[in-house]
């Protein structure tokens, strides 16, 4: 079937083409392509997301549209410096409240599952998330296989319960989904496969352990696995009360916001934008002076001059032109390939 596919898809007899990262693969060519949108963009390398726009064969790149509700720092970045014009969707659905986010210590997570069993026992059904699948020698985590019996066995030993990870079979994972979905199971306790495509309204409380190993964005994707519906969700953090300083005033600020591009840019404070022409996701840059976060209005200002001289001169054929070629061509030829504005 694969094979069928990829010939009526570079015969050109596939109009649109939907698929996972395995449409970057060296097989796909789609010999007109016009338009190339990216979901779930922070999940996609920077290389894959250059080649999203150069899959066709007409020699043009394509016009992309990538889309998340919390871009990585580099995106954001890039949004900066102008490569990428920004759009932005500021208002929830209709009906949709925001979710209620609380940080609770350890010895407190008592205060999260008896909002997970009121929760249950209005109706409704709850998550609960863990950073690893199993306890290791050397780490002090909470492991979701181990806390799946201890909660199955105990504070919900009378719910349905169910537990989904990473190493599950296929078939298995969607057999535990689809049940979360019809409603069948009360209460989740997963790892972060459920953090992007789950969507169960009647999902109203989520507690996530040891928030302070995951990323702002991976917070906030796990955030939206709840308030889907009409009703008030809550989002528990249960953090270790021996948290460094700096984490804890990470995680805090998480539950103090609930709009994915105040955390990413949030995220891009802190981490930095990574490379702008290499392949690094985050990171400081390199630059000696400039901070394109803390200077972006002097960023404005370059992206504006940059286009009217592009717009005076688009093949850089005159002198100046011709000089500033050989100077990018010094600096960044190397990394053109990897590109992916």
């Amino acid at each position: 079937r694969r094979r069928v596919l990829l010939a009526e898809v570079a015969a050109g007899e596939v109009d649109l083409l939907v698929g996972t990262h395995a449409i970057f693969g060296d097989q796909v060519f789609l010999p007109d392509l016009g338009l190339a949108v990216v979901d779930e963009q922070h999940r996609f390398g920077v290389r894959q997301r250059g080649r999203s726009a150069r899959l066709g064969g007409n020699q043009r790149p394509a016009h992309v549209l990538v889309m998340s509700a919390t871009p990585i720092p580099r995106s954001l970045a890039l949004t900066l410096y102008g490569d990428l014009e920004l759009s932005v969707i500021d208002e929830l659905p209709a009906q949709r409240r925001q979710v209620k986010t609380l940080l609770l210590p350890d010895d407190r997570e008592g205060l999260a599952l008896d909002a997970c069993a009121a929760c249950i026992d209005r109706g409704q059904q709850a998550f609960v998330v863990y950073p690893v699948i199993e306890q290791t020698s050397g780490q002090d985590l909470k492991a979701a296989t181990a806390e799946f019996e201890r909660l199955a066995g105990g504070a919900f030993a009378h719910r349905r319960t169910a537990l989904l990870h990473g190493r599950l079979k296929a078939a298995q994972k969607d057999a535990v989904m689809k049940a979360f979905a019809a409603g069948e199971i009360d209460l989740l306790v997963a790892t972060t496969v459920v953090e992007v495509g789950i969507d169960v309204p009647n999902a109203s409380v989520m507690i996530i352990h040891h928030p302070e190993r995951f990323g702002l964005a991976q917070l906030h994707q796990l955030r939206g696995r709840v308030g889907r519906g009409a009703v008030q969700a809550e989002c528990y953090l249960i953090h270790d009360r021996l948290l460094p300083a700096e984490a804890l005033e990470r995680v805090r600020f998480f539950t103090t916001h609930n709009d994915g591009f105040a955390l990413a840019e949030e995220d891009l404070r802190r981490r930095g934008p990574g490379d702008i022409w290499g392949v690094r996701q985050h990171g400081v840059p390199g630059f000696i002076l400039a901070n394109p976060l803390r200077d972006r209005d002097l960023v404005r200002l370059c992206s504006a001059d940059a286009e009217r001289l592009l717009s005076r001169d688009p093949g850089l054929a005159s002198a100046a032109g011709r000089n500033l070629q050989h100077l990018l061509s010094q600096r960044f030829e190397r990394l053109f390939a990897a590109a992916a504005g």
